[in-house]
């Protein structure tokens, strides 16, 4: 399983971001201090850290560069929003910079997209009996294989990956048709009827009134 460790100095941030990556399938350790961060590194073997800039002990500049060369990558959230700081982040080799306030799906699709680009990224999903191969485009559920169309698959991927966090239609329809949404969901809806007659999510996918579909566990 993939190991993140989160290191930000507010304790509900924190637990706000295990509760979203730990349903996304990740394994997450947080910490607020930054000394404490990195004999955490030191110990532990992580795929990822999550690294806000303002900490007590040691502060996310000092942290990064002191594990440079253990070759981690490094997304910084943080509420220092200026363009010179994000250029400072990313000099010192942060791989992502995102600023607080930001989107739970928009934190979990950056984490999966650094976690690709090292080749970290898992290759299969599992939600209870169904079990997904997104390399191979291959569904299967109870061990038996699924046709789904490649919009169906895309829906998919996002839902699972994304667990009992609501997704907003705009988003869904964006990220999988590639296109701009114009507040006609027909065509989502449809899309999303079929799916959950194919996975037998009936009582699973969620319609969120006014926002669109939550895959609860």
């Amino acid at each position: 399983m993939i190991k993140i460790l989160i290191v930000d100095d507010e304790k509900s941030i924190c637990d706000l971001i295990d509760l979203n990556l730990t349903a996304a399938g990740y394994h997450c350790t947080s910490v607020q201090d930054g000394l404490e961060a990195i004999d955490k590194i030191e110990r532990g073997a992580y795929d990822l850290i999550l690294l806000d800039v303002m900490l007590p002990g040691a502060d996310g500049y000092d942290i990064i560069e002191y594990i440079r060369p253990m070759k981690i990558p490094v997304i910084f959230i943080t509420a220092k929003h200026e363009v010179k700081d994000r250029v400072k982040g990313l000099k010192l080799g942060a791989d992502d910079y995102l600023v607080k306030p930001f989107d739970v799906v928009e934190l979990v699709a950056r984490v999966e997209a650094v976690l690709r680009r090292y080749n970290k990224a898992d290759s299969k999903l599992t939600f209870r009996d169904i079990v997904v191969d997104v390399e191979a485009h291959r569904v299967t559920r109870a061990g038996r294989p699924v046709e789904l169309t490649n919009k169906e698959f895309g829906l998919l991927v996002l839902f699972i990956r994304n667990k009992n966090i609501a997704l907003f239609r705009e988003m869904l329809y964006e990220k999988v048709w590639e296109e701009d949404y114009y507040g006609d969901s027909r065509t989502l809806d449809l899309h999303v009827q079929r799916l959950r007659k194919k996975m037998g999510w009936e009582n699973s996918l969620i319609a969120v009134y006014k926002v669109g579909y939550r895959l609860e566990l």
